[in-house]
Formats: C-alpha cells, sequence, structure tokens
C-alpha cells in the first residue's frame, strides 16, 4: 500500500459558514427593529390637532360688495325718483277732484327702501337705499328741494323697520310687501305734516291710508318681480338674495 498522503489542516482554515456568532458586529441591526424616535425621547406620539374651520362671515356685517351694491340702486332708483317728480304735474291730474287719492301714486318714491332691504339683507339697507335715492333726486332737481331727504328718511326707516322687528331673519314675499306697507305708511306720515297741513283730518287720513296701498303694491310688489327678474340673470349671486333657495 502505497503511504497515506494527507496532511492535517491548517487551524486557521476554517469554513466560511462556521465563523462564530458573536462575530457579527453588535452595531447592524435590521432596519425594522430600529427604535422610533418617538420611543427614543421618550415621548408619547400624537396625532396633529385639526385646524379649527374659520367663521362664516356675519349676516349683519357690511361687506365691500354690499355697499357698491346697494349704492348702484340707489343711484339708479333717485334717477326714477326725479323722473317721477317731473312728470308729478302731469300724473296728478285725474285727482284734482279729489287730491287725497292721489297717494295711490306715491309708491313709485319708497321703491328704493324695499329693494334695498330685500337684495342687500344688511341692518340699514333700506334706510341707506332710500335716502341716496332720495339725494340723487334733489341733485338732479325736483319742485321739493332738498325736503325730499327728510321724506327720503322717513320712508326708509318705514321699511327698515319691519326687517328690523324680524332680526333680519326673514326676507319672503309676505315681508317684501310689508316693507313696501311700511314705507308707504310712512310717506303718508311725513306728507301729511309737511305738505298736506290744511286738509281736515278726514282727507290726511284718505292720504294715509292710499299712499300704504300703493307702498304695498308698487314698491312691494316692484321689488318682489325686480329681485326674482334679477336672480335669474345671475348678478345677485355674490349676495345672499342671489344664493337663498327660496324665492324672495
Amino acid at each position: 500500500m502505497a503511504p497515506s498522503s494527507s496532511f492535517p489542516e491548517p487551524a486557521d482554515r476554517v469554513p466560511a459558514d462556521t465563523a462564530p456568532a458573536d462575530s457579527v458586529s453588535s452595531d447592524r441591526v435590521p432596519a425594522d427593529t430600529a427604535p422610533s424616535p418617538a420611543s427614543a425621547s421618550g415621548a408619547d406620539a400624537h396625532p396633529p390637532t385639526p385646524e379649527p374651520d374659520p367663521a362664516p362671515p356675519s349676516r349683519l356685517r357690511w361687506r365691500v360688495v354690499d355697499i357698491v351694491v346697494a349704492s348702484v340702486l340707489g343711484v339708479a332708483v333717485g334717477v326714477v325718483f326725479w323722473v317721477w317728480s317731473t312728470a308729478w304735474s302731469t300724473l296728478s291730474l285725474p285727482f284734482l277732484a279729489f287730491p287725497p287719492a292721489a297717494g295711490l301714486l306715491t309708491g313709485v318714491w319708497v321703491l328704493a327702501g324695499p329693494l334695498g332691504a330685500m337684495i342687500i339683507r344688511r341692518p340699514g339697507a333700506a334706510l341707506y337705499c332710500e335716502i341716496l335715492a332720495a339725494a340723487v333726486s334733489a341733485v338732479l332737481g325736483t319742485q321739493w328741494g332738498m325736503q325730499v331727504l327728510i321724506s327720503g328718511a322717513l320712508q326708509g326707516l318705514g321699511a327698515e323697520l319691519v326687517v328690523l322687528l324680524l332680526l333680519y331673519r326673514r326676507f319672503g314675499p309676505v315681508v317684501t310687501l310689508l316693507s313696501g306697507l311700511g314705507a308707504g305708511l310712512f310717506l303718508g306720515l311725513g306728507e301729511n305734516l309737511m305738505y298736506n297741513t290744511e286738509w281736515q283730518p278726514a282727507w290726511q287720513l284718505v292720504y294715509l291710508a292710499a299712499a300704504g296701498v300703493s307702498g304695498l303694491v308698487l314698491a312691494g310688489g316692484g321689488t318682489l318681480l325686480a329681485v326674482r327678474a334679477l336672480r335669474r340673470t345671475g348678478v345677485l349671486a355674490p349676495l345672499a338674495s342671489g344664493r337663498t333657495a327660496a324665492e324672495v
């Protein structure tokens, strides 16, 4: 037999898969077992607190768009006031036999108050629009001069009181008609105090009632038709009267 040719292997030649487990570096920790920053710092993790929603704009506070639209309404209706005043001598001819009946035509002069109240829907809108319209007619020139400012204030107050009593929460058809009625009654009251002082009380009462009816029909009814027509065109979209689902 041939002598054996095997020799013992050197002690340092150890297979790689038999390397001691403790030879692995202790700093090689799997990523999924690394401590989270929150646990490392000892602080509890809390979800972020959501930001509160901004408060909706107050329905009683005037905005720039409200001021602009109210001013445009006041000026436009002021021109109508001036035209009506210019034609008054002719319009009142059929009532010469019984002048108090001419109050049935006065509703046009109180249109600005209900129109401003129902379109703008802000405190003071009726008063502002009626006074501005009266001022425009005075500047353009009427036979009553600057006294129309007093009339405008009274008429605007009559329309304003209606929506004020309802805390500016309701603007439906009934409220619209009532605002016209209130403006008409205040017109009749003011006219009796300033111009009809020589009439007997019965005539003044007839004029007051006629002015109230005229305000109800011409101003209140006219406002209903005007707002509905304007809403269909979309021009009232920036305003509360254009965004509401209910008809005015």
